[in-house]
């Protein structure tokens, strides 16, 4: 234990690749690479388990004390010396509209939502963008020391964006020294307020690219330039999205902070006899897998969930895995589907959501095929490798039959121990902010994005089916001004309804009519590939 408090870090955290090729890698290694030489994602060799008594005493702090504790047992204080870590934990939520950072509110009964949305992009990546901005930063001025012109290590960070990813990425790199970034978007397919907050931040080291196709072909661009060798080595590329395991570390913090934000709320409540211990829902509306994912990794370190509850829109590929134990593309056809996904892709009114292939699955999907081979009784390097193993075969058959699965029985079982999952329809997302703002009442009624709206939805079929001595936290994702047209849709006939003084942020005023700059690029990576390269080489001329 440190003077101050805090413990000291882990000595011997150090990550390796979902698919088996890497290994022994630094958590710096792991933030500046993104993304595994093999197309697999990093994880930590080992989650943290965290005493009972250890975790409970964390009910006082402060967020970003709260976080410095968490990220401490990830990250090695042989790497980033802790009175540094702290530095650029404080410097990363100072940036939040309220000092909760991510304030807990009561709804109704035993619902209540984590709002995420406090920070410079009102969406919750900003929590964990922040954060991966000041790390590249960090790490960027440390590499760099001493060193001038073309002997400074540059960074190109390239990300794919349903929406709210981007312009967080944006806002959390902007006018960083030594890095460029570059944000890759499905042409039309965000809202206004989304593309606007991408592309009038005209910031000499963002650039933003419209790509004719969907969020999948963006991602899957960006997995292109990465598994590209020639590609990454010439542009030294660096991720944001969440394939970032930073990401995932940095959204911990919040569920284990909205525990005891709940657990103070209740313990002034006469009718509540919850105690810290206790077990709480988390419901999450979900895309990508990795704002569930950070829960599935305070559930392992110690945090007493009862269930995580995942929300999928019609785009349902996770509901349909949990439900069938098939991961595939589309229910049926998905060799087909395989050739021309965006054809499967089918946009609904939360649109964050739009996602075909949920990235971070393959993490989970690591763990679940782990504590498999685990059972065999081999040495736990076996059981690694075999896991890397299996994982590298689904996502084989993913990407050319186009889904894989059933997986095994003992598999699914261990995921249905602390998952369930529900599909909502566009229809029912509606019905939900409607009900919600009606229950609230009046001119203060409490309005929801429609993400947020789908998981509020699960969660009331949860409340439906569990005890109800068991409180439901819905993490709230975005603020309900970045989705306008669904939520005016919903309330427009609402006689004590006004968008713009019950919704809109002041920020917003006149943003879509400010000075944009952006450029359309084919659905190609070797394409794009060559305009981040041209772009690159621009900026760089530009400082020399």
């Amino acid at each position: 234990m440190a003077a101050n408090g805090v413990p000291t870090h882990t000595a011997s955290q150090r990550y390796l690749s979902t698919r088996g090729d890497d290994e022994d890698l630094s958590f710096e290694e792991v933030v500046l690479q993104g993304l595994g030489s093999d197309g697999g994602l990093f994880i930590p060799q080992e989650i943290p388990k965290v005493a009972d008594a250890e975790w409970q005493s964390w009910a006082s702090l402060s967020f970003s004390e709260l976080a410095l504790r968490i990220m401490s047992l990830y990250i090695s204080s042989s790497e980033i010396p802790e009175a540094d870590l702290k530095g650029i934990v404080d410097r990363s939520y100072a940036t939040f509209r309220t000092p909760d950072v991510t304030p807990l509110v009561h709804i109704k009964d035993n619902l209540h939502l984590l709002e995420l949305f406090h920070g410079p992009t009102f969406a919750f990546k900003d929590v964990a963008l922040q954060f991966l901005g000041n790390l590249f930063e960090y790490f960027l001025v440390r590499k760099n020391e001493g060193k001038t012109g073309k002997d400074r290590h540059h960074l190109t960070v390239v990300g794919a964006t349903s929406g709210d990813t981007g312009s967080a990425a944006i806002y959390g790199l902007r006018g960083k020294k030594d890095v460029s970034v570059f944000i890759l978007h499905p042409k039309g397919r965000v809202s206004p307020i989304q593309e606007a907050q991408m592309t009038t931040v005209l910031d000499a080291n963002v650039h933003n690219l419209a790509v004719t196709g969907t969020f999948d072909d963006c991602q899957d661009i960006v997995k292109a330039l990465f598994a590209d060798p020639e590609t990454n080595n010439a542009l030294k590329l660096g991720a944001v999205n969440s394939i970032n395991f930073a990401r995932i570390l940095a959204q911990i913090t919040y569920y284990f902070y909205s525990y005891f934000s709940l657990a103070k709320k209740l313990a002034d409540d006469e009718t509540s006899n919850f105690k810290i211990g206790d077990k709480v829902r988390f419901v999450v509306p979900t895309g990508n897998f990795g704002d569930v994912l950070a829960g599935y990794f305070a559930f392992r370190m110690g945090l007493p969930v009862d269930k995580l509850v995942i929300a999928t829109n019609e785009n349902d590929i996770l509901d349909r895995f949990w439900k069938t134990g098939r991961y595939e593309k589309q229910a049926s056809s998905a060799a087909a589907v395989s050739a021309n996904p965006e054809d499967a892709v089918k946009e609904t009114l939360s649109p964050a959501m739009d996602i075909l292939v949920s990235s971070n699955f393959e993490r989970l999907l690591w763990f679940l095929a782990y504590e498999f081979a685990a059972s065999a009784g081999m040495d736990d390097g076996w059981n690694k490798k075999q896991a890397s193993q299996e994982v590298a075969t689904w996502l084989k058959d993913l990407k050319i039959k186009g889904g894989f699965g059933p997986v095994y029985k003992d598999v699914l079982e261990t995921a249905r121990r602390t998952f369930e999952s529900e599909r909502v329809s566009d229809e029912q997302t509606l019905d939900t902010i409607k009900s919600i703002y009606a229950g609230a009442g009046g001119a203060s009624a409490y309005v929801l994005d429609p993400h947020t709206a789908v998981g509020v939805t699960a969660a009331e079929r949860s409340i439906g089916r569990t005890s109800p001595n068991v409180p439901h936290i819905t993490l709230s994702t975005a603020h309900p001004a970045k989705f306008a047209g669904a939520v005016v849709q919903a309330l427009q006939s609402k006689p004590t309804f006004d968008f713009e003084t019950q919704v809109r942020p002041v920020e917003f005023i006149g943003l879509e009519e400010k000075e944009k700059r952006v450029s359309e690029v084919a659905n190609d990576w070797k394409a794009v590939g060559a305009v981040v390269q041209k772009q690159v080489d621009e900026e760089l001329a530009g400082l020399a």
